[in-house]
């Protein structure tokens, strides 16, 4: 087996509130858009972001745990960029599009520079600049 993510799929309450979130404001283009359904943005040049209507996904997955209902995800998503500036510019970005702001950006001890955002249904997004080789790796 390769080792590949090809989808990473999130259940989300309010499929328009996640298009608008991310399609009309963080200006994101749809591959694939079924209303009510599934809203499915390419992130990568083999990755999708795919947004799956909660009650589609919990038929099919199972019932998932929201953090819009107060109860953290134990997962991060990443966006990585080239330069802290940009990380600022990401989350200017973001919070204009309504995100809630989670973590404003900060040095960390590793070297990196990075904040956090939580999309409509509370889904933390990291904007990190990581000057090391791993994070040169994930760069266009």
């Amino acid at each position: 087996m390769d080792p590949r993510i090809s989808f990473v799929t999130l259940a989300v309450t309010d499929l328009d509130a996640a298009r608008r979130f991310y399609v009309d404001g963080l200006g994101w283009p749809a591959e694939l858009d079924v209303p009510g359904e599934v809203l499915m943005i390419r992130t990568g040049e083999h990755l999708v972001l795919s947004l799956w209507d909660r009650a589609h996904f919990a038929a099919e997955v199972g019932e998932p745990t929201m953090p819009s209902e107060g109860r953290l995800a134990p997962i991060t998503l990443a966006h990585n960029v080239a330069t802290k500036a940009e990380v600022d510019g990401v989350l200017a970005t973001a919070r204009a599009a309504g995100a809630a702001p989670v973590a404003e950006p900060v040095e960390r001890d590793w070297g990196g520079y990075t904040g956090y955002f939580a999309d409509p249904d509370g889904y933390r997004w990291e904007v990190a600049f990581n000057p090391g080789p791993i994070g040169r790796l994930v760069l266009p």
